[in-house]
């Protein structure tokens, strides 16, 4: 079982990790790993953790886009009752469009919840897969086509054609693998798609609220299985992934604003195969 030490430094990272393109899910494996603590990582217990961990770093990004949310839900709402998508409706067709991209992920994790949960003991892979991780986000960002910087503009996101918002539902997919990040795929798909990186960002922290919310629904009450063993544990990694989390959001918001995505991209390189290294010794 999982201790307080382990579950406050795991929260911490995984509510830094999951905002930041350098993969939650893999840093959550791999420094067990690397540490060499007596951690089951393939076990429900453990993936229960990491979805309730999630689910904390999901209600800071309510928090912190209540607004647009508020003008999301009411948008579809709206698209509901008059049965159709007005094109000045811009919040509606966002709404849709977020519901678009949440679906290929959706799909792939109930279909193969198992078998990815099995990766969660595999150190090496997931390493790979944090290379692999940069090596994406590296690339998208030198061939990318650029688009002129500027505010965020929600009318560029409900520009989105139905297409696109597939294309970004299937780059999250590769994020269930540990070691690619939802994120950095999430806004790969957006930049691809000709958004601009504060753009891609926005689309991506408002994909992240449904599809965490459907894991924790299915996974969440595995912590409660085993009569309450854990569930104090589990509940201050929530907290401290809570906390990195709000402070993670504020930063990333105004970074996206003028950075880009490779030092992300050369960070996860070298971490991928410093552990890579580390694990397999």
């Amino acid at each position: 079982m999982i201790n307080y030490f382990e579950a406050i430094l795991l929260g911490l990272l995984q509510g830094f990790a999951e905002l930041f393109p350098i993969s939650s899910l893999g840093h959550t494996v791999l420094i067990p790993a690397v540490l060499h603590w007596p951690l089951d990582r393939g076990t429900d217990a453990f993936l229960s953790f990491l979805v309730l961990t999630h689910l904390a770093t999901a209600l800071v990004l309510i928090g912190f886009f209540w607004r647009d949310w508020l003008k999301i839900i009411l948008g579809v709402l709206r698209s509901l009752r008059d049965r159709e998508i007005r094109q000045e409706d811009t919040y509606a067709k966002i709404g849709w469009l977020l519901v678009v991209s949440t679906i290929p992920a959706g799909i792939i994790g109930f279909l193969f919840q198992d078998a990815l949960q099995t990766l969660f003991g595999t150190a090496q892979v997931v390493a790979v897969a944090l290379i692999l991780n940069g090596a994406v986000l590296y690339a998208v960002e030198a061939l990318r086509k650029r688009v002129e910087e500027g505010a965020q503009d929600d009318r560029r996101l409900a520009a989105l054609t139905w297409g696109q918002a597939v294309l970004i539902g299937i780059a999250q997919c590769f994020a269930l693998i540990p070691g690619f990040s939802r994120t950095g795929l999430s806004m790969t798909g957006g930049l691809v798609s000709g958004l601009n990186d504060e753009n891609a960002a926005r689309y991506a922290f408002l994909l992240a609220t449904p599809i965490i919310f459907a894991a924790a629904v299915l996974k969440v009450p595995d912590i409660f299985a085993q009569g309450g063993a854990g569930v104090g544990e589990a509940f201050a990694g929530a907290i401290a992934a809570a906390v990195s989390a709000f402070f993670s959001v504020r930063f990333l918001v105004r970074y996206f604003q003028t950075k880009s995505l490779k030092p992300f991209a050369i960070y996860c390189a070298v971490a991928g195969v410093l552990a890579l290294i580390i694990v397999s010794i």
